[in-house]
């Protein structure tokens, strides 16, 4: 189908949660001198002007990053903020990076991107993004295929994030097949997962099937802004990792019940921090 364009949704409360928490694995990974890899999946086209016409349709940044650009947050978003400000010298709000933006600012220079999109309109924006930079290698592909060509990687160290639009119903069962076939080739891997929050039953099932994957070590993150709802429209988001940074529990665990107050959409805003699978 390829009909989602992440453009449309760039910088919302999704992409604040689904960020930071991305940011906080590569500061985890940077600890050590050790290189590692960054493998993204579905990455869209790299950076987003959030005076697009996409972007400016939906307004959805104003409810996300447009809430937090002013605010004095918590020591442990300064790593994604720093790399949001990056791309906004001027001070203004303007552009947000996506994941494989944020992954390029935050990596160093023995450090290696592996990005994979589909989309025939979003991957020369993705060429434009990475131009001259000799750590990334992108591939017009599908996701999981290049995932499984590419594991495990020479450096045994890194995070593999898988953010796929869910469009189609098939694409459950496909992120759990491949997380199944990467697990087998790279169990020491980090895998972040980002889910949407629609319809609650489908999280239920996406959770029940990643147990049934007898991984151990998943820990579960999610903020709904807005309480479930049976009609359409994502209501929150959450992140689904497999063998997290030791810290990042505690992290979130501090961070969320501010970030959710801020980003809250409604007296019912929620979130959690728990493991699916304990070790």
């Amino acid at each position: 189908m390829l009909s989602y364009r992440h453009s449309f949704h760039a910088g919302n409360h999704a992409d604040v949660l689904k960020h930071t928490v991305q940011a906080l694995i590569i500061e985890a990974l940077k600890e050590k001198d050790k290189p590692f890899v960054y493998h993204d999946t579905h990455s869209g086209g790299g950076r987003y002007d959030l005076a697009s016409e996409h972007a400016e349709k939906t307004g959805e940044s104003v409810e996300g990053i447009g809430r937090l650009w002013e605010e004095t947050c918590p020591p442990v978003m300064a790593p994604y903020l720093k790399a949001v400000k990056a791309v906004n010298p001027n001070g203004r709000l303007r552009y947000y990076p996506g994941s494989p933006a944020l992954a390029g600012a935050m990596c160093r220079e023995h450090d290696r991107l592996v990005l994979t999109e589909l989309h025939p309109n979003d991957f020369p924006r993705l060429l434009q993004t990475f131009r001259g930079d000799r750590r990334v290698k992108m591939f017009n592909e599908e996701g999981y295929q290049r995932l499984k060509a590419s594991l495990p990687p020479k450096e045994r160290r890194g995070v593999v994030l898988i953010d796929p639009p869910y469009e189609q119903k098939s694409e459950y069962a496909d992120l759990v097949q491949g997380i199944r076939e990467a697990a087998k080739r790279w169990a020491t891997g980090t895998y972040a997962i980002w889910y949407p929050v629609v319809q609650r039953h489908e999280v239920r099932s996406l959770e029940s099937k990643m147990k049934g994957t007898n991984i151990r070590k998943i820990l579960r993150i999610e903020m709904c802004v807005l309480p479930d709802s049976k009609e359409y429209g994502m209501t929150g988001s959450g992140m689904i990792v497999i063998n997290p940074p030791w810290k990042l529990e505690q992290q979130m665990k501090e961070l969320l019940p501010w970030l959710t107050e801020k980003l809250g959409q409604s007296p019912e805003a929620s979130f959690k921090v728990d493991w699916l699978v304990p070790e």
